[in-house]
């Protein structure tokens, strides 16, 4: 499980985000395992982001299409390194405020 810095709330918040984008994260508990990070590497590959390969681990390709997003949208996930520091953390944090 790798939450990146997310409460149980806060995860739950982000499998509920990929759930109503047609993204099935399983069951939604607020632990971001391997079917949660394939849902999310799903959508982030659909979307353009470059996650790479849908395996369900939270590597350099799938931090670096977070940050990608993140920025994208506002939210300044910082430099995309590959590397889910404070700046990363905090972004997805506040992304993940509400479903």
């Amino acid at each position: 499980m790798n939450n990146l810095g997310l409460n149980t709330a806060r995860a739950m918040n982000w499998q509920c985000f990929l759930e109503t984008r047609g993204y099935n994260p399983g069951t939604r508990d607020g632990q971001l395992g391997p079917d949660s990070w394939k849902a999310a590497q799903k959508a982030l590959n659909a979307w353009g982001w470059n996650a790479g390969t849908v395996d369900g681990v939270v590597g350099t390709n799938t931090i670096e299409a977070l940050q990608r997003f993140l920025n994208h949208w506002g939210w300044n996930a910082g430099t995309v390194d590959g590397i889910a520091g404070t700046q990363t953390k905090n972004a997805f944090w506040n992304f993940n405020a509400t479903c």
